[in-house]
C-alpha cells in the first residue's frame, strides 16, 4: 500500500469513527461543555493513569490495576471529542488548537515519564521513546509549516499510540493475574536493557513492537515531506 492509499484509508477510518462518537459528542454539546475543557478533562485523565502506572498500580491489583487503561481510554475519548465538538459548534480557534497540541505533548511525555518511574522501561528506553514521540510530533508540524498536508500519515498517530497501549495493559494484566491465579507466581521476565522490573514477556514484545512502529511512523513522515517538496520543486 502506498502513501496516498494509506492516508486515504485512514481519512475513511477517521469518518467511520464519527458515527460512534456522535452520542457523548452530542451530550458535551447539549451541556455546554466547551472544547477547551474538554481537553483538560482529557490530560487530566492522562495524568491519573500516568500517576497509576508511576507508582507500581499495574501489579497492584486485580482489581484496583484497571483503572489505569480505563482513564487512559477516557483521556483518549476526550481527545477525539474536543475537536469534534469544536467544528460542530463552530469553536475553532488557533488558540484552542495550540492549547490542546501542547496538552498533548505533555500527556505523552508524563506517560512515558510515568512508564520510566514505575520501572516498566528503563531510562535509557524512555529516553529514545520520548524523543521519538516528539519527533513524529515536530515532523507533523514542520512538514505542515512548509504547506504539506500531513493529515493521516503515519501508521502510529497520537489515536493510534493511545489504542495501543490501551490494548497491551489490557492484555499484560489478563496474562499476569492469570497466570497468577493458575500457578500461584505470575509469569514474568526481568529484561534490564528493556525494564527495570519483571514483566510478562506480553509487555516486552508490546514496547518492541511499539518502538518499531515509532521509528517507522518517523521514517514514513520524513520521507512523505521530501517527496512532497521535491514534487512542489519540481512542478513550479
Amino acid at each position: 500500500m502506498n502513501e496516498r492509499e494509506d492516508k486515504e484509508k485512514r481519512a475513511q477510518q477517521r469518518d467511520n469513527s464519527k458515527i460512534y462518537i456522535n452520542l457523548p459528542v452530542e451530550f458535551l454539546i447539549k451541556h455546554n461543555i466547551t472544547p477547551n475543557k474538554i481537553s483538560f478533562i482529557g490530560f487530566i485523565c492522562s495524568l491519573v493513569a500516568s500517576f497509576l502506572i508511576a507508582i507500581g498500580w499495574m501489579y497492584y491489583s486485580i482489581w484496583l490495576a484497571w483503572l489505569i487503561p480505563c482513564t487512559l481510554g477516557v483521556g483518549g475519548a476526550f481527545d477525539l471529542f474536543d475537536g469534534e465538538v469544536a467544528r460542530r459548534t463552530d469553536q475553532e480557534t488557533q488558540s484552542g488548537a495550540f492549547l490542546d497540541s501542547n496538552l498533548d505533548r505533555l500527556s505523552d511525555a508524563i506517560f512515558i515519564l510515568g512508564l520510566i518511574y514505575g520501572g516498566l522501561v528503563n531510562y535509557l528506553l524512555g529516553y529514545i521513546l520520548l524523543f521519538l514521540v516528539l519527533m513524529i510530533s515536530y515532523t507533523r508540524s514542520r512538514g505542515e509549516n512548509e504547506g504539506v498536508n500531513m493529515k493521516g500519515i503515519g501508521i502510529m498517530e497520537r489515536a493510534d499510540r493511545i489504542m495501543f497501549f490501551i490494548f497491551t495493559i489490557i492484555i499484560e494484566l489478563i496474562f499476569y493475574f492469570i497466570s497468577f491465579l493458575l500457578l500461584n507466581d505470575p509469569i514474568t521476565i526481568l529484561v534490564p536493557f528493556i525494564t527495570r522490573v519483571p514483566v510478562t514477556p506480553v509487555f516486552l514484545i508490546g514496547i518492541i513492537v511499539f518502538i518499531s512502529t515509532l521509528i517507522y511512523t518517523v521514517l514514513q513522515r520524513l520521507s512523505f515531506v521530501f517527496k512532497t517538496l521535491n514534487a512542489n520543486k519540481e512542478g513550479v
